[in-house]
């Protein structure tokens, strides 16, 4: 079955059960499904089978109707931000339109493109449900949750929530990022469920231990669970998770575009292991190469890149994806993730993960935000300087954050320099970008 095929036996099964929730609409499944087939016909009369459609992933269930839609439609659907400038929607179309693609594709889906060029992603519709199911028996999807989704429509981390929710029967509840914080609070409270869950990029966790424990630690008892991955989470604000929702399952997942979604660790569990990914779900497998990168198999894994075999070639080969992800296993079978190999600083010889000493910096009372770059040094040659955004009414103390960097960090990857600065340049999914300042 495909996600628009779970979508149809819901409708036929509980129509009148609720499916989509927007702050402009609710919609059931009876209603979801007969909109479906309605833009579909429409569809049909207008592409050829297998022809690729890029549409805006606007946080909205009409989204949703035309990207189910297109699969009704036999289409490929290649969701793109919601805000777009015409002239780049235009390129998009006019790269995939001489793009082929295998029967059974679902979606092309772009990266992010903070390492180089945006790549589009192939998934078949095997993929999207093995997406699915990894997450049903990695974290306890059922058909009472409403699933609070925050993040953009047009990349996995929350379209792959979509697949699960549909797949399973829950409610997906949609909002506009945290633009509106009262209305997030409000969806985590939503009062047609009895058990609400979310995914949150730890940017935005640590937006929310900042400006609103209080209200999350008040929804305890119905925040069933929340996910977090896209970027590391530091351990200091794993361990404040946990302290304020002791009884709620809090996941750290690896996944990417091309890979799917492929492993899921409760930090919740007493230990709060800083760093692990757990243990692969049930449509995949991981190793670790001799040299120390991630590589993944399994049904989750992308086609290729829609229109570069040879980009596709470079990482997919005899069914297992190479990642630029560095990694280790411990004896228990449980990931752990220990940087990316583009991100990796080189100083005075020394390499440096630039995230493990943001993540270091992240514990020191008043920082709010920060990015560790490198940049040339009259007597190093090169240096590891800090950037940092410092909570409203907290001055930068560079003395004393040293010291508390050098307590816990080896002398090499405590940075020589430190200036405060607005903001911290990041992705839609709380990655830094660290092509803005330069790479590693």
């Amino acid at each position: 079955m495909t996600i628009y095929q779970y979508i149809e036996h819901h409708a036929a099964q509980s129509p009148t059960r609720l499916a989509v929730v927007s702050p402009q609409e609710r919609c059931t499944y009876g209603q979801l499904h007969e909109r479906i087939l309605q833009r579909a016909d429409s569809l049909a009369h207008c592409y050829s089978p297998g022809q690729v459609v890029c549409l805006r992933a606007q946080p909205t269930v009409d989204f949703l109707v035309s990207y189910y839609a297109i699969h009704r439609a036999g289409l490929v659907a290649a969701p793109l931000g919601s805000t777009i400038p015409d002239a780049a929607f235009s390129a998009a179309e006019s790269r995939l339109a001489s793009c082929s693609v295998p029967p059974g594709t679902a979606d092309i889906l772009f990266t992010t493109g903070t390492t180089g060029r945006s790549k589009g992603v192939i998934v078949s519709h095997r993929a999207m449900v093995a997406n699915a199911e990894n997450l049903v028996s990695g974290q306890g999807y059922t058909s009472d949750l409403a699933f609070v989704a925050s993040g953009p429509l047009n990349h996995l981390g929350t379209l792959s929530k979509a697949y699960t929710v549909f797949m399973t029967g829950a409610t997906l509840v949609i909002v506009d990022g945290l633009k509106d914080i009262n209305c997030f609070f409000s969806a985590l409270d939503f009062p047609d469920a009895s058990r609400t869950a979310t995914f949150l990029v730890p940017a935005c966790i640590r937006m929310l231990l900042l400006w609103g424990a209080d209200r999350l630690a008040a929804l305890e008892h119905k925040i069933d669970f929340i996910e977090t991955g896209a970027a590391a989470i530091s351990p200091a604000d794993m361990a404040a998770l946990c302290r304020l929702l002791p009884h709620t399952r809090l996941y750290n997942t690896y996944a990417s575009t091309e890979t799917g979604i492929v492993c899921t660790y409760n930090f919740n569990d007493g230990r709060c292991l800083a760093g692990c990914v757990g243990r692969p779900m049930l449509h995949s497998l991981v190793a670790v190469t001799p040299q120390g990168f991630i590589a993944c198999s399994g049904d989750t894994l992308m086609t290729g890149y829609a229109g570069d075999p040879e980009a596709t070639s470079a990482i997919l080969k005899d069914g297992m994806l190479y990642t630029a992800d560095i990694g280790r296993m411990d004896a228990d079978g449980m990931l752990y993730l220990q940087g990316r190999a583009g991100d990796i600083i080189n100083v005075g010889g020394y390499k440096v993960d630039p995230v493990e000493v943001e993540q270091a910096a992240l514990s020191f009372p008043g920082v709010q935000d920060c990015v560790c770059i490198a940049v040339e040094h009259p007597v190093a040659g090169r240096a590891l300087k800090l950037l940092l955004v410092m909570q409203p009414g907290q001055e930068l103390q560079r003395r004393l954050l040293a010291r508390h960097l050098l307590s816990c960090l080896e002398d090499y990857k405590v940075p020589q320099l430190y200036e405060l600065t607005d903001r911290v340049e990041r992705t839609f999914n709380g990655k830094v970008d660290r092509r803005r300042y330069g790479g590693g």
